[in-house]
């Protein structure tokens, strides 16, 4: 094709006013205008106008190949817009972009922060528990909301938080005639009649927010009992050794806790928990919602070996209950070359057989033996824990 047919445009709440010669040019020239009604209503896009269907879909745009086609979307199309979603589907050459400042850029600008020093959310289609992992005394966010209520809701999560303390700004409608901005404490929200699109700035206040090191405390996580330590559980992150985007498989998840330090560990990071019971596999789910990460952890009901056949291939496979030989053996052969893989032992039988697969392929093998105080009588002693095998290798 000579040239793109498809321009993704980002629209601020100024409308038409707003839009560069380049972005009017290509508006103009559209056959078709996709957006969201306000988008729509903003340009005059008239009988020209497709609203996004519901649920999303890019769908009704790639059926219009070959005609000139505007795709509107909030600032900048590609931070929490349609652009990426879109671009996806196609070839560098059948599509333009036209960004304008994104509702993050406009905040950060109207309170004078540094944005790449604040935490960047767009919680209109997540859950408040994605705050979790960055919410810290200090630390600065912007988070674009969904509707009116969104705020006092935000709000009031914080303070379960114990975070009441955090400063909130409230912003209405940013680039606009209707813009408003107006600002709160956690603990004492009674702002109302909030229009939207709404955004909110946090200064966070309260905490403590979470320990960036690995091995976090037993008790954050719910478990029955079935949890890899904490002292063996740092251990384990650092022989798994997480990187940014990488894909774990934690085989017998139990309560998960592997999964969430991994998510945790690297931007981007993602794990699928197999686990055999169906109780366990909730108390996953609910440990991944907790920590704000159930979009990066997946949970899979089922045993293993049977459970891996049609997973994407894993970066990383950490094996912590029920290592046999009927599961290293295919698991061995199924993975890539360069894959890690640690597999931790509390059984006599477990450690006989990663001692066997350690002389046979190499890798790291390490006994951990560790003692906590615990009272004796009237006076302390040295509790031991069962000691921990741990093999680790490179496929």
């Amino acid at each position: 094709m000579s040239e793109p047919w498809v321009s993704i445009i980002g629209l601020g709440e100024d409308g038409l006013s707003g839009l560069t010669t380049a972005s009017g040019e290509a508006l103009a020239a559209a056959e078709v205008i996709f957006g969201g009604p306000r988008h729509l209503a903003l340009v005059g896009a008239g009988d020209r106008g497709r609203d996004w269907p519901v649920p999303f879909s890019v769908a009704p745009v790639l059926a219009l190949r070959g005609q000139r086609v505007a795709v509107l979307a909030s600032g900048d199309p590609f931070w929490h817009g349609a652009g990426g979603s879109l671009a996806a589907h196609l070839a560098p050459d059948e599509w333009r972009a036209f960004p304008a400042p994104s509702t993050f850029s406009l905040a950060a600008a109207r309170l004078g922060w540094r944005l790449e020093e604040v935490l960047c959310l767009g919680l209109h289609a997540g859950p408040f528990t994605r705050l979790r992992p960055g919410l810290a005394p200090g630390m600065r966010a912007i988070c674009l909301l969904r509707d009116g209520s969104a705020p006092a809701e935000l709000a009031c999560w914080l303070e379960t938080q114990d975070f009441g303390a955090s400063d909130l700004w409230v912003m209405e409608a940013l680039g606009g005639p209707r813009e408003r901005i107006r600002h709160a404490r956690a603990d004492a929200f009674d702002l109302t009649d909030i229009a939207t699109p709404v955004a909110m700035a946090i200064q966070a206040a309260g905490g403590p927010g979470l320990p960036r090191a690995s091995g976090l405390a037993d008790d954050r996580f719910a478990h029955d009992g079935q949890i890899t330590k904490r002292p063996v559980r740092a251990l384990t992150l650092s022989a798994l050794a997480p990187r940014p985007g990488e894909l774990l498989w934690d085989i017998g998840g139990g309560s998960g806790s592997i999964s969430v330090e991994w998510a945790l560990a690297a931007p981007g990071a993602r794990a699928i928990a197999i686990e055999p019971r169906a109780d366990r596999a909730a108390t996953i789910r609910a440990n991944a919602e907790s920590f704000g990460l159930s979009h990066r952890i997946e949970v899979i009901e089922g045993a293993a070996p049977e459970a891996l056949a049609a997973l994407p291939a894993p970066d990383c496979v950490f094996v912590g209950g029920g290592g046999s030989q009927a599961l290293l053996e295919p698991l061995w052969t199924t993975l890539r070359p360069g894959t890690r893989l640690v597999a931790n032992a509390v059984t006599l039988e477990t450690e006989a057989l990663l001692t066997q697969w350690h002389g046979q392929q190499g890798g790291s093998l390490i006994r951990v033996e560790l003692s906590e105080a615990a009272p004796l009588g009237r006076m302390r002693g040295w509790t031991r824990a069962r000691p921990v095998t741990q093999w680790s290798v490179i496929r």
